[in-house]
This record gives C-alpha cells, sequence and structure tokens, in this order.
C-alpha cells in the first residue's frame, strides 16, 4: 500500500474503567524504510524532510534497481530532542505521497513482538529465545505455538506462554484459526515458524503475507521427506545449507530473506551433517529475523531487497 497505517496515540482502559488518552510515542532514535518509483529527486527530498524535522542521518543504505524502475532507500537518523512519532509519520507522510512511496517509520531499537511456531526440533527455537532474551535480536517473543507439547519446558524457562494446538486434516481450520487468535491476542507483527513441520493453507498464508517466515534445509527439491540430511550423506554431498524466506502459497518457494552455506567432505558422517545443518538453519533463520525487525528488508516481487 501507499503510506502507513495509522498509528497515533490511542486510548487505554483507566482503573475506573473509563476511556483515556495513551501518551504520544516519543524518541530521538527512528528507521525509515520505503520504496517507490525511481526517479531524479528522491534523495533530496527525503533528505530535506530530515533537515526540517532536526534530524541527523546516522546510517543510510539506498538501491536503484534498474530492471524494476523501483529505488529503495532506510535511513537511520537521530535528534538531540524527543521527537512525537506520530507527527513525524505525518509530516513524512506528505512526502510518501507525492513521490509515490510504500514505507515505514519506527523507533530505532524497538523490540517487534513475534510469534514462534514449532514442532518438535528445538534448536532454532532455543536459538531465537537466547538471542531474543540477551538482546542480542530486537524482538520480543510473545508467545511459542506448537503441534506437540514436547518444547514447553523450554518455553517456560525463558518465561515465554506456550499454546499446544495439535493439527489433524479434521481440525486444521480450527486450530489455524486459534492461531489467527493468538496474533491479534499478543498484536503479533511477525510469525516465525521454527522448524514447524506443518503447511499452512492457502487462506492462512495470505493473510500473513509479509508477515511469515520459514526456515528449511537447502537440499530441497533434491531430497525430499523424511531425514533428507540422511539422503544427502548417501549422495556424498559437499555443501550442507539452509534458506530462510517469506510464505506464501508456494510451499518452500517464498521470496528468499538469507541463506548460509558450509562445506563438507566424506569425513563427516550422517548425524554430522545433521549438526551442520542445524547450525546453518539457526544462522539463516536469526538474519532473516533481525532484518525483518530492523526494517532491512523490502519485498519487491518474488524477491527481497535486503538494505544491509
Amino acid at each position: 500500500m501507499i503510506g502507513t497505517e495509522d498509528r497515533t496515540a490511542g486510548t487505554s482502559v483507566s482503573a475506573a474503567g473509563r476511556l483515556q488518552p495513551m501518551p504520544p510515542e516519543t524518541g530521538k532514535e527512528f528507521v525509515l524504510t520505503f520504496h517507490c518509483p525511481d526517479a531524479l529527486g528522491i534523495v533530496q527530498a527525503v533528505a530535506a524532510f530530515l533537515l526540517d524535522q532536526e534530524c541527523y542521518i546516522v546510517d543510510i543504505k539506498q538501491f536503484g534497481d534498474r530492471a524494476s524502475g523501483r529505488f529503495f532507500m532506510r535511513v537511520h537518523v537521530t535528534s538531540e530532542v524527543d521527537i512525537d512519532l506520530a507527527r513525524l509519520r505525518a509530516g513524512f507522510g506528505q512526502v510518501a505521497q507525492e513521490w509515490q512511496m510504500d514505507w515505514r517509520l519506527e523507533r530505532h531499537g524497538r523490540r517487534q513482538p513475534i510469534l514462534v511456531m514449532v514442532s518438535k526440533y528445538e534448536h532454532c527455537l532455543n536459538d531465537l529465545l537466547f538471542r531474543a532474551r540477551s538482546g542480542e535480536l530486537p524482538v520480543e517473543i510473545a508467545a511459542v505455538v506448537s503441534n506437540h507439547p514436547d518444547l514447553e519446558p523450554l518455553a517456560a524457562w525463558h518465561g515465554v506462554p506456550f499454546h499446544h494446538i495439535p493439527v489433524t486434516p479434521d481440525t486444521k481450520t480450527d486450530a489455524e484459526e486459534r492461531l489467527l487468535g493468538l496474533v491479534d491476542h499478543y498484536s503479533v507483527e511477525l510469525v516465525v515458524l521454527a522448524r514447524y513441520m506443518q503447511v499452512l493453507s492457502d487462506g492462512l498464508t495470505r493473510k500473513l503475507d509479509g508477515r511469515a517466515i520459514n526456515i528449511h534445509h537447502s537440499f530441497l527439491p533434491s531430497f525430499k521427506g523424511a531425514k533428507p540430511y540422511h539422503q544427502a550423506y548417501e549422495r556424498g554431498v559437499k555443501t550442507v545449507g539452509a534458506t530462510a524466506h517469506y510464505v506464501n502459497s508456494e510451499l518452500d518457494e517464498g521470496p528468499i530473506i538469507s541463506q548460509q552455506v558450509i562445506e563438507v567432505d566424506h569425513t563427516y558422517s550422517a548425524p554430522d551433517l545433521v549438526t551442520v545443518g542445524r547450525d546453518a538453519e539457526c544462522k539463516a533463520l536469526t538474519n532473516a529475523v533481525r532484518w525483518h525487525a530492523e526494517g532491512r528488508i523490502v519485498l519487491s516481487g518474488n524477491r527481497t531487497v535486503i538494505l544491509r
């Protein structure tokens, strides 16, 4: 869409049950990410607006895609005084409208609420929980959802709510409705499939378009089904890898965000390949979640532009 959603100060309910205005969201550092039709003067227009707001540019990344004729940009700015985010958005909205921008403006360092989906493999979930807890990832894991109860103790140790939602062919529709209810309940902005071994329906993938990331090994389509690393061992593969991508209706073929490749050789056993593969999956997924939360990813058709 052109522009951004209206996230101006709203209301809250007081202890007496009365609606009262929410305090404005303010800050001194912000990140602006946008893309638009390429044209002369875009950078000048953005810089002029930021100058008028007395914002200093800390970091800037830009890319002009000659093939698509679109311009992509991410700007990290700071100010010496607190700025009302709603007013900053309202002001930039005029610039965005003039240049037909799809854009997003957020406080820098904001911890984005995410929901992690998992089945029985714990390595990606464990990595995300640790990095979120330690502050390495700018996210807040609001909840963990699984079709099995096995990893509830891991989530509980980190103090994260765990929801067991079994999935069968007969309950799939109800299970996905429960999932969407949790997304709304926790105000989730990103759903992360951390080795969630269920295929999402087309209807759900459309509702989560651009807001769901999946991870899978990079042996596809060569080694499908059960034990892909053991299949790879039998074929004597020389690289192990993983791909993190946005979820769409094409199974494991959404826009690619991050990939990891690790060289192996004949000395690696099948269990060794599994271990290396887990490392690659964790790294690729962590990168994808970080770049999404930091506003570094822009979708461009079935491709992504990563403004690192």
